[in-house]
């Protein structure tokens, strides 16, 4: 493993975990922040891709099996053994704290390793238990020293459970604000039809399998009401664009599919089709009117999450504004035809559409806190230095 010389030669030593592809970005992107600010933090862990090119040693690598369709049983033994180096690296490597980001499936257990070890445990996008049963609080509390949270009503919740939160902004803010809108590319879809109605199926592939067919059936209702209506449809990743192109063969649809063009689409769009997730808040950044879709297990959702989800909604522009905003649809739904209902109604009263965009962008104002990840390293920095002070 590490040549246990971090302690040595001034170097303090993080050990970061991330399971998720996204997760894996925004590790990479706060290893940078804190190198720039204390060249002398190493770090290892697990860690993607883009941990490793900004210079994490990885132990393993679990993003690519978060990325694998087929259920969580399929990961099991993947975990079990990235669980097992977790555990070593800490037995072994002079850490001085533990950082882990998103995934708490994966990421409790190797805070509870951390803890046994006798190293502090920084949470960076804290898991939503305020939105499951608050019990689950306690795992999180009896686990981790620090959270570095990225939505603001999450600090007082965390705080008002007894643990130590601060508030650092969402990191999609910031590549939202670094992002510019191309005039031209924009009048370009503005030209493809009217009404112009985005649709963002998700980022995972088990996502967009579960919910891009309803999004579809939406489309060919507002079609039929709407003959030149054009439907801009977000690919997020390669895993994703077969499973988009192949259910939309033989549609009739008039659409264009688009990579890296969020920003035209959703400013150019008068309504968006959004699976449920962190693209709510991408889609209220940009105040477009929206409905939210999911359609996931009705049995799961019957015999295990009903009796375990403490919010009234579900959507997390909603759960945000604490209201139904928007319209949701989810954690899953028996037709489309309410949801097309819905579409329609919106997309035939300027008022109505108008309305919603106000009422989005009044409420996303306050949350566009930029600087989550500068703010996370110094979170983390400040976090290692009370450890040594105190050991």
């Amino acid at each position: 493993m590490g040549d246990g010389l971090a302690a040595s030669n001034g170097q303090r030593l993080v050990f970061v975990s991330a399971a998720e592809q996204s997760a894996d970005l925004h590790g990479a992107n706060l290893i940078r922040a804190t190198q720039q600010a204390d060249p002398n933090v190493r770090f290892i862990g697990v860690a993607g891709p883009m941990m490793r090119e900004a210079g994490c040693e990885a132990i393993d690598d679990m993003t690519a099996h978060a990325a694998m369709a087929g259920g969580i049983i399929k990961v099991v033994p993947k975990a079990l053994s990235v669980l097992r180096n977790c555990k070593r690296c800490f037995r072994e490597e002079p850490i001085d704290l533990c950082l882990v980001i998103d995934s708490p499936t994966l990421n409790l257990p190797v805070a509870k390793h951390a803890k046994a070890a006798g190293v502090p445990v920084l949470y960076f996008i804290a898991p939503q238990v305020w939105a499951w049963a608050e019990r689950r609080v306690k795992r999180v509390k009896a686990r981790v020293d620090k959270l570095a949270v990225i939505l603001p009503f999450e600090e007082a919740f965390f705080r008002g459970h007894g643990l130590d939160a601060e508030y650092v902004g969402h990191p999609l803010f910031d590549v939202l604000e670094n992002r510019t809108i191309d005039a031209r590319r924009l009048a370009e879809l503005q030209s493809l039809g009217q009404p112009i109605v985005a649709i963002l199926p998700g980022s995972r592939a088990h996502v967009v399998q579960e919910v891009f067919p309803g999004q579809i059936e939406v489309a060919l209702a507002i079609t039929e009401k709407f003959p030149r209506a054009h439907f801009c449809i977000s690919v997020a990743n390669e895993r994703t664009r077969p499973i988009i192109e192949s259910k939309l063969d033989g549609t009739g649809l008039s659409f264009g599919l688009h990579d890296g063009e969020n920003g035209e689409v959703l400013t150019a769009a008068d309504l968006a089709l959004v699976a449920s997730g962190t693209s709510t808040l991408e889609t209220a950044y940009y105040h477009t009117p929206m409905i939210v879709m999911y359609n996931g297990s009705r049995l799961g959702y019957h015999l295990v999450a009903r009796w375990l989800i403490s919010t009234k909604q579900l959507a997390l522009i909603n759960i945000i504004a604490g209201r139904e905003m928007v319209p949701e649809f989810m954690p899953f739904y028996r037709s489309t035809k309410p949801i097309s209902a819905k579409a329609i109604e919106l997309l035939s009263d300027e008022g109505k559409l108008a309305a919603m965009r106000d009422d989005i962008a009044q409420t996303i104002s306050p949350l566009i806190k930029t600087g989550a990840v500068k703010n996370a390293a110094t979170v983390l920095l400040a976090a290692m230095d009370k450890h040594a002070t105190v050991r």
